[in-house]
């Protein structure tokens, strides 16, 4: 099943169930309110929303509509708890030499996860708003998943049972803000502002042989003012999800509705290029002795769609404007350039 949510007024939003294609959708609010409530009574509910899917993917829905992603907020407006992990640790290792920080003990066994604000989630055409340019403002792209109620203690083995929605999403960062609340021993908390979502978040059949494993097995494709940046495979992923809920779960229980987060997209073959700018900068320094790629400014647009091998975007796309919080109304984005193709194919140019 594919769902988003609809704003309507409410802090929630209203359930939708999305066509397969993701050209037409249905409302669901006479089933669930929203996201959140379908989640906390899943098994009561799942047969009647599978049952409308159904019907809506067979042209049986004679009040379905088009489905319009800039009518949508995230999936999940506001949730219980959202946790991002370092789950790639080619990534993982990288940032820190971005961050000069000594090696993070266990890395390799321990998954790495940090406790994020869940409370004002951003949907996939939002404008981003942020105070300055000057903390190094840089986007994530990543994968996630959305649990029912888990367990305290939950092995690894069981805890992907527990995934009920895939989700793709941006975890913005403020890169100048992080290293000072890396090293207080807390935490992120001020280099990182409110997350991203593309509009779709689907059950994990949907996505048949690219989820395996625990893990999303898509390309996800970037692109920084129309210009391809990268697109890194969710296969390398080093932790799976399973791995990751446990992590999570492993003094405490989880709320149904509450949020896994991979950590930033990223693969050991240079060639596919990268899902954050830090990433693109730490390789910079270590080709060349310098990083040349800016951070975001006022104005950029950021693209992120994850793809299968025929083209299609399961989960929709997400496509952001970035703009400063004291800014003139009128100000306007970097142009679209919509001629460039998104494609499952490494990038050629030799300007990416």
């Amino acid at each position: 099943m594919k769902f988003a949510t609809r704003r309507n007024g409410s802090r929630d939003g209203e359930l939708l169930i999305v066509s397969r294609d993701l050209a037409r959708a249905v409302s669901a609010q006479d089933i669930a309110p929203n996201l959140l409530d379908a989640l906390e009574r899943w098994d009561a509910l799942a047969p009647r929303l599978a049952a409308r899917y159904d019907a809506l993917n067979a042209g049986r829905t004679e009040d379905a509509f088009a489905f319009d992603p800039r009518a949508c907020a995230a999936p999940l407006p506001r949730s219980p708890q959202w946790c991002d992990a370092s789950a790639f640790l080619n990534h993982g290792r990288l940032m820190e030499r971005a961050f000069n920080t000594e090696p993070i003990p266990d890395f390799d066994t321990i998954p790495v996860m940090y406790q994020g604000a869940s409370d004002d989630f951003l949907g996939p055409n939002d404008d981003v708003f942020l105070p300055d340019e000057a903390q190094g403002i840089d986007f994530e792209g990543e994968f996630g998943v959305v649990t029912q109620a888990v367990p305290m203690g939950v092995e690894a083995r069981d805890a992907l049972a527990h995934v009920r929605l895939i989700v793709q999403l941006n975890d913005w960062s403020l890169r100048a803000l992080g290293p000072r609340e890396m090293k207080s021993g807390f935490g992120f908390l001020q280099a990182k502002p409110s997350t991203s979502f593309a509009p779709i978040a689907l059950t994990p059949d949907e996505l048949g042989h690219n989820w395996h494993d625990g893990r999303v097995s898509l390309r996800l494709r970037v692109d920084w003012n129309g210009k391809w940046f990268g697109n890194p495979s969710g296969d390398e992923m080093s932790f799976d999800f399973g791995t990751l809920i446990a992590h999570a779960a492993r003094t405490r229980r989880l709320s149904a509705g509450t949020i896994i987060g991979s950590g930033t997209v990223s693969n050991a073959d240079r060639s596919v290029g990268s899902a954050c700018i830090a990433e693109r900068r730490v390789l910079e320094i270590l080709e060349t002795g310098v990083a040349v790629t800016p951070f975001m400014r006022f104005g950029d647009r950021v693209r992120l769609v994850a793809l299968t091998e025929r083209g299609e975007s399961p989960f929709g796309k997400i496509d952001q404007c970035l703009r400063g919080v004291h800014v003139l109304a009128g100000m306007v984005c970097s142009p679209d350039a919509e001629h460039i193709a998104y494609q499952n194919s490494p990038h050629q140019s030799s300007d990416p």
